[in-house]
């Protein structure tokens, strides 16, 4: 069995709503170098395949119930490129992943963005492709409306199309820099792309030389079947939040099973479902430090916090059944919550309470064993190939699972000894392309 793919998820200091109130958590952590350093540094001790930086383009939700959005921890953070492009000298061999919207940027502009970045860090960048959804994203690039669903994947997948050309626009050893000759670059080993789509016309090449792992990784996180037409034949990496064995085993054979018709072994695309995994020596411990976190939830943010995906339910019964999500948004997200709140037999109350950790993934709370076996389980049932970790709050999340999980995976042969290779794609098994 292939060792278990780590990544890090650190987006905002921790993914509980209440993470920023926690006395371990720097308050102003987001918007700190020196906070994201510990962390990163924290995780590349633990040979993690990567961290990973979220991002959303606008301060998000209306302030619904009056007071939620002054009480929320989202509305000051950095941008994940300028981050990752200042912790790539300080960091030496762990992946920087971050996302970057298809909705809201140029391909040309993207893919010098990403190709620096992998430069820059000798060849450890990954993109994560994703469209924008928010009616407040659209309010920020002039637009007063959302695009369509379908008009948004349709451009996303040309898109990364075009993205992935540019970054081809040279030959590996094009750039010849010869001092004696003059000759800088050979120029039969340039490509000039000339892409004329229907959302894109793209003349190339890109002004940079070939990608040090050949050319970025890529990841995806859609569930719609669009979503996963584009992983299958793009994806790299794909992340997926799935509660439940047998939606993930669902999930996992859908992405694999669409591979060959694009030319693709199951082993070129690593599955790595989210996994909330909340340690203790004890389960006891492990369940003290839960309720610590659920004591500090505000309920008025609570109730806000399902806003943007099931919309607004100040109209209900708070301790009343949850309503079935009407045309959400953010369709694969909205249903995993609606499902998991008909399977436990939730109210509105206890939604947000149980989904105030995980924020729709899979929560494990328990000692090292528990969590390795939980892990174990998934990959041997083809569920999940790696998983990238949802800390609840941070850097004490990573600290616990570096200190505790890392050594109980590595005991049972399940998680690496010592990096593979210098570039991302080394570590993670992927070809060069």
């Amino acid at each position: 069995m292939p060792h278990l793919k780590l990544g890090l998820s650190m987006f905002r200091m921790g993914y509980h709503i209440a993470a920023w109130r926690h006395p371990d958590v720097p308050a102003d952590g987001a918007m700190r170098l020196d906070a994201f350093l510990r962390v990163t540094q924290a995780a590349e001790r633990g040979l993690f395949d990567l961290v990973f930086l979220a991002d959303e383009l606008a301060v998000r939700g209306s302030d619904n119930p009056p007071g939620a959005q002054a009480r929320s921890g989202a509305a000051a953070e950095l941008e994940p490129l300028t981050l990752l492009s200042a912790l790539a000298p300080l960091t030496r061999t762990i992946g920087l992943v971050a996302t970057g919207s298809t909705t809201y940027s140029e391909p040309y502009n993207l893919a010098r963005q990403f190709l620096s970045l992998d430069h820059l860090s000798g060849g450890r960048a990954g993109w994560n492709v994703v469209t924008s959804w928010g009616a407040e994203d659209a309010l920020n690039f002039g637009h007063m409306t959302v695009p369509d669903y379908d008009t948004r994947y349709d451009r996303a997948a040309e898109f990364v199309d075009v993205v992935r050309g540019l970054w081809a626009s040279w030959d590996a050893d094009a750039f010849v820099r010869d001092k004696a000759t003059g000759l800088f670059h050979d120029p039969a080993k340039r490509h000039v792309l000339e892409h004329k789509g229907r959302c894109f016309t793209v003349r190339g090449p890109l002004s940079m030389a070939r990608s040090p792992q050949g050319e970025p990784v890529m990841v995806f996180a859609g569930d719609s079947p669009a979503g996963r037409d584009i992983a299958a034949r793009s994806a790299d990496i794909v992340f997926t939040a799935k509660q439940d064995l047998a939606d993930a085993k669902a999930f996992y054979a859908s992405i694999k099973e669409r591979l060959p018709a694009h030319g693709r072994r199951e082993e070129d695309v690593v599955v790595m479902p989210g996994l909330m995994a909340i340690v203790g020596r004890t389960r006891d411990e492990a369940r003290a430090k839960l309720d610590a976190l659920q004591a500090l939830i505000d309920p008025v943010l609570g109730l806000a916090s399902l806003y943007d995906r099931l919309g607004d339910l100040s109209a209900h019964d708070v301790d009343g059944p949850v309503p079935e999500p009407k045309d959400p948004a953010f369709r694969s997200r909205a249903e995993v919550m609606w499902r998991l709140a008909q399977r436990e037999g939730y109210t509105i109350r206890q939604l947000y309470m149980a989904l105030a950790s995980g924020r729709g993934h899979r929560v494990v709370v328990g000692t090292p064993a528990d969590i390795a076996d939980e892990m174990a389980h998934w990959q041997a049932e083809r569920a999940a190939d790696g998983f990238n970790v949802i800390p609840t709050h941070l850097p004490a999340a990573i600290d616990d699972f570096v200190e505790m999980v890392v050594p109980e995976l590595q005991r049972r042969g399940l998680f690496r000894l010592a990096y593979e290779g210098p570039r991302l794609r080394d570590n993670l098994g992927l070809f060069r392309r």
